[in-house]
C-alpha cells in the first residue's frame, strides 16, 4: 500500500522516540547490562542513536511481567479487549507519518511504502479486534445423560520476533491476534531497526495494563532467551531459515507452540498464451523493486517460455529501469530504497559476482548507484540477470535483495521439477489466459500463496505461510486467532 503525503514532513529529529531504553511492565526500563548499541540510517550510511539491547536478565523480567499479568488480561471481557486494539489502531493512523519516517530511516526503504505499513498495521489490530467474538467453543450431543462442550482459551505468554523489512507493520500484525485472544505479548524488534516499536510504546503503552503489551529492542541473548524460557508458551518469527531453525531447537526442551514465516526462492512462470503486458506488470511488481527485493514473497526466478522470452525481457527491464531509481528513502518522489545495512549490501553484491562467475548474463544493474542522493547509502541498482539456469547459486539461494534471475523454458515438466527443487515454497506465480492451464499449475507449485496473472498481492484474511522450509503454519487470518489458544473439553454428568 503506498499513500499520499504531505507536502512537507516532520524531520527524523521530530520524530525519534523520547525513550530509548527497555518497555515492559508499563514502563520503561534501563538495560540491567548497561548496553546501548547504534542504530543506523542506511540510506545515509549515518548513525541515527543509540538503543537498549536486552540481555538475558532483561529478556526474563519482561516475561515475568507478562506472566504476572496474564491472569487479569485473560479475564478482561472479550469486547473490551477488542476496544483496547481499537483505540491503538486509531493512535496508529492519527501517527502514521511520524512512525513511517522513522522506519523508512532505519530500513532505508521509501517513505510512501512505510506510510503504507503503518495504515496496514492499524487496519490488522482493527481486523482482529472484530473477530474476536467468532472464536468460539463447541458442543456435541452425546447423550441425553451428558452435556459436552469446548471452550477455547488463551496459551499464556506469546513472544513474537519480526524482521526488519517492515518493521512497525509486523510489531501491529502480530500483536493483534495474541492480544485479542486473551494472551499477553513480548515482542522482540529487528536489531536493525528498533526505533518504530520504541515509538510505539510511547504511543499506545498505557493504553493496555502493565505487562499485556512489552516490547524488547535486542539482539541473540534476547531471542535464545525468548526460545528457551518456560513461560513462553508459544513463540513465532518472521525471519531467516537459519534463525527459525536455530529458534525450533531452542525451544523443543520445553515443547513450545512455534510459527515461522521463513525465507523464498519464489517462482513465476510465463506461459507461450500470457497476456503481455500483464505478465511484464507481474514481474516488475512480483520482485519488490521498491524495498530492493528484501521481501521473503519476492518472485526473484522468472520462467519464460522460449516463444516469449526475448520480448518479455526486454520489456521488463525497460520497465524497471525506467521505474525504480534509487534515491533518499525520506524523499517522497523515491521510488527504490536502500539495502538494510552493509552487511546486507555486500551479500548482495557477492551474488553479482558468483552470477557473473558462473555464466549468468547481466542484463541491468550489477553495482551500486553513483547519483548525490545516494552517496554513502547501502545502495544497489536493480539488478536482472538472463541464461540463468536451475544450477546456479542464484537461482537457487535466497538473496533477500534486488537480484531477479530470468531463465528459459520449453518443457513443462522439467520446468516444474526446477521450480520445486529449492528448499522453499513460500509464493509462487502463474500467468496464462488458459483457466485450464492455471489451475493445473497451481496444484503443481509446491508454495503456499499463488497469484494468476498477477503478483505480490496481499489480501487480509487469507493466510500465509510457506510450504517445506519456507515456514509452519499460517498467520495473517482467522486461524492466527484460533492458533492463539488452546481447546479445552468440558463433560457434564446430568
Amino acid at each position: 500500500m503506498t499513500v499520499s503525503l504531505p507536502s512537507k514532513l516532520p524531520t527524523l529529529d521530530e520524530c525519534l522516540p523520547r525513550h530509548r531504553s527497555l518497555f515492559y511492565n508499563g514502563g520503561w526500563h534501563e538495560p540491567i547490562n548497561g548496553q546501548y548499541l547504534e542504530t543506523f540510517n542506511p540510506g545515509k550510511g549515518t548513525v541515527i542513536t543509540k538503543v537498549a539491547f536486552a540481555g538475558v536478565k532483561d529478556t526474563e523480567a519482561a516475561l515475568e511481567a507478562a506472566q504476572a499479568a496474564f491472569p487479569a488480561w485473560r479475564a478482561t471481557p472479550s469486547l473490551q479487549r477488542g476496544k483496547l486494539l481499537r483505540k491503538a489502531a486509531q493512535v496508529i493512523r492519527d501517527h502514521a507519518l511520524e512512525l513511517a519516517i522513522l522506519d523508512a530511516a532505519n530500513i532505508g526503504s521509501p517513505i510512501t511504502i512505510m506510510a503504507g505499513d503503518a495504515y496496514n498495521a492499524a487496519e490488522y489490530l482493527d481486523y482482529y479486534a472484530g473477530l474476536i467474538p467468532a472464536v468460539t467453543g463447541e458442543t456435541n450431543h452425546l447423550s441425553d445423560a451428558t452435556f459436552n462442550y469446548t471452550i477455547r482459551e488463551p496459551l499464556g505468554v506469546v513472544a513474537r520476533v519480526v524482521a526488519a523489512n517492515h518493521p512497525l507493520m509486523f510489531t501491529g500484525n502480530k500483536m493483534g491476534p495474541a492480544l485479542a485472544m486473551g494472551n499477553t505479548v513480548v515482542i522482540k524488534t529487528p536489531e536493525q531497526a528498533p526505533l518504530s516499536a520504541l515509538r510505539l510504546c510511547e504511543l499506545i503503552g498505557d493504553i493496555f495494563p502493565p505487562g499485556v503489551f512489552n516490547v524488547l529492542s535486542g539482539g541473540v541473548e534476547c531471542g535464545k532467551t525468548l526460545s528457551v524460557h518456560p513461560i513462553v508458551r508459544k513463540i513465532t518469527l518472521i525471519g531467516s531459515l537459519p534463525t527459525g531453525k536455530a529458534i525450533m531447537k531452542a525451544a523443543a526442551d520445553s515443547l513450545k507452540l512455534s510459527v515461522f514465516e521463513l525465507g523464498g526462492k519464489n517462482a513465476l512462470i510465463g506461459y507461450p498464451d500470457a497476456d503481455i503486458d500483464r505478465l511484464v506488470d507481474g514481474i516488475v511488481d512480483g520482485m519488490n523493486w521498491s524495498w530492493c527485493g528484501q521481501s521473503c514473497g519476492s518472485t526473484s526466478r522468472v520462467f519464460l517460455h522460449e516463444s516469449i522470452h526475448d520480448r518479455v525481457l526486454d520489456l521488463a527491464k525497460a520497465k524497471v529501469e525506467k521505474k525504480y531509481i534509487p534515491g533518499d528513502p525520506l524523499d517522497p518522489k523515491t521510488t527504490m530504497g536502500s539495502i538494510v545495512n552493509q552487511a546486507a549490501q555486500a551479500r548482495v553484491l557477492r551474488y553479482i559476482d558468483i552470477a557473473k562467475q558462473e555464466g549468468a548474463r547481466l542484463v541491468l544493474g550489477g553495482e551500486r548507484p553513483s547519483t548525490a542522493d545516494t552517496k554513502g547509502g547501502c545502495f544497489v541498482l536493480p539488478t536482472i540477470f538472463a541464461d540463468v539456469n536451475q544450477s546456479m547459486t542464484i537461482a537457487r539461494e535466497e538473496i533477500f535483495g534486488p537480484i531477479l534471475s530470468v531463465l528459459k523454458w520449453n518443457d513443462e515438466d522439467e520446468m516444474f521439477k526446477d521450480v520445486n527443487s529449492v528448499d522453499y515454497g513460500l509464493t509462487g506465480a502463474v500467468f496464462t489466459t488458459n483457466m485450464s492451464t492455471a489451475q493445473n499449475a497451481v496444484r503443481r507449485i509446491e508454495a503456499a500463496t499463488v497469484w494468476v496473472n498477477h503478483s505480490a498481492s496481499h489480501y487480509m484474511g487469507m493466510p500465509w505461510g510457506g510450504y517445506k522450509q519456507s515456514g509452519i503454519g499460517r498467520e495473517d487470518c482467522f486461524e492466527e486467532m484460533v492458533e492463539m489458544t488452546q481447546r479445552k473439553a468440558v463433560h457434564v454428568k446430568l
